[in-house]
């Protein structure tokens, strides 16, 4: 029998390969909503940087968990969890599909598994001293902290977002389950389709490199300078992310532009093997799409009807390579 739940749509992969075009193009088709699970897309002023759909897509499907958070504001996994929740809730209440989109890998198994996270409350005194060992010992000596209390937590992050590190550190003092096993031993969630998008390396990293050109041909310097102007410091937080902390790089004079660009495209191309190992080729829950083909979004309708329509014997079944 097939799952009685509401079906839910997931459109995973890493970053550049093309997930919010085809995430609006199925909520368009299929009467869908979309819910974001990129973690930097929930924070305001970050907009050319962070690769938020543009207006023009806003306008073409309803957008649910999209910037709204300020970026000295913590938004971790339990608020993802809590919001992404009520949204898919609100969503189908009114008959709708929600379609959730992202390349944080975490975000997404941690909704598909229903992980139980433990709420646990800021520390300021904690997180003041860990600030003052990463100033005194460098970032990597918190890094290798978490690698011995959880070595599971510590390889899903980069070892520079310090802010992510004590976070985990954080988590990881409480009397629960650490951060890195935390699911559920309730049911996953039912009636799921993820579809994954992939690229050859040598291909997505192309996209990559062009899509941080287009992002300083579109105004990112002049964003990072506002980001400045309103007190925030670049590298710190979601503004460690890529470009962010290159670009104040450059303004603070210390790297010329074409390094930074330079240093931006090798960090991005770096992000996308940290996404890899959340999205695995071999994932049987996945169903993987070569973002490349010409019959993409054909064929993930295709698959998304499956959904909708219940007809799970064939639900697993590859799309048609085209022309055959």
């Amino acid at each position: 029998m097939p799952p009685t739940s509401t079906p839910v749509l997931f459109i995973v992969g890493p970053t550049a390969v093309g997930k919010t075009g085809l995430a609006v193009a199925l909520a368009r088709r299929f009467d869908g909503e979309i819910i974001n699970a990129d973690s930097r897309q929930v924070y305001q002023y970050m907009d050319i940087g962070t690769a938020k759909p543009s207006p023009e897509e806003r306008a073409q499907a309803p957008h649910h968990l999209l910037d709204f958070v300020d970026p000295v504001d913590n938004f971790d996994l339990a608020s993802f969890l809590s919001l992404a929740r009520a949204s898919i809730r609100d969503i189908q209440s009114r008959g709708r599909l929600p379609v959730v989109a992202g390349g944080s890998g975490q975000y997404v198994w941690a909704l598909i598994e229903a992980w139980q996270v433990p709420e646990v409350p800021p520390d300021p005194a904690f997180r003041r001293e860990k600030q003052r060992e990463a100033g005194l010992h460098g970032p990597m000596h918190l890094f290798r902290q978490l690698q011995e209390v959880d070595p599971g937590r510590a390889a899903q992050l980069d070892p520079r977002n310090v802010r992510r590190v004590i976070r985990a550190l954080e988590v990881s003092r409480s009397p629960q389950r650490a951060a890195s096993d935390l699911r559920d031993r309730t049911q996953p969630m039912e009636n799921v389709l993820v579809i994954g998008l992939a690229l050859d390396r040598g291909e997505l990293y192309r996209r990559i490199d062009g899509r941080v050109d287009r992002m300083l041909a579109a105004g990112l310097l002049d964003e990072v300078r506002s980001l400045d102007a309103r007190g925030y410091r670049m590298g710190q937080g979601p503004l460690a992310s890529p470009g962010y902390r290159e670009l104040g790089q450059h303004l603070a004079g210390e790297i010329t532009l074409d390094e930074a660009v330079q240093r931006t495209k090798y960090q991005t191309h770096h992000l996308a093997r940290r996404q890899h190992t959340w999205f695995k080729p071999d994932d049987g829950r996945i169903q993987w799409l070569d973002a490349s083909r010409p019959d993409l979004e054909a064929c993930a309708a295709h698959l998304a009807a499956e959904l909708l329509s219940g007809r799970y014997d064939t639900i697993g079944a590859p799309c048609q390579e085209p022309g055959r």
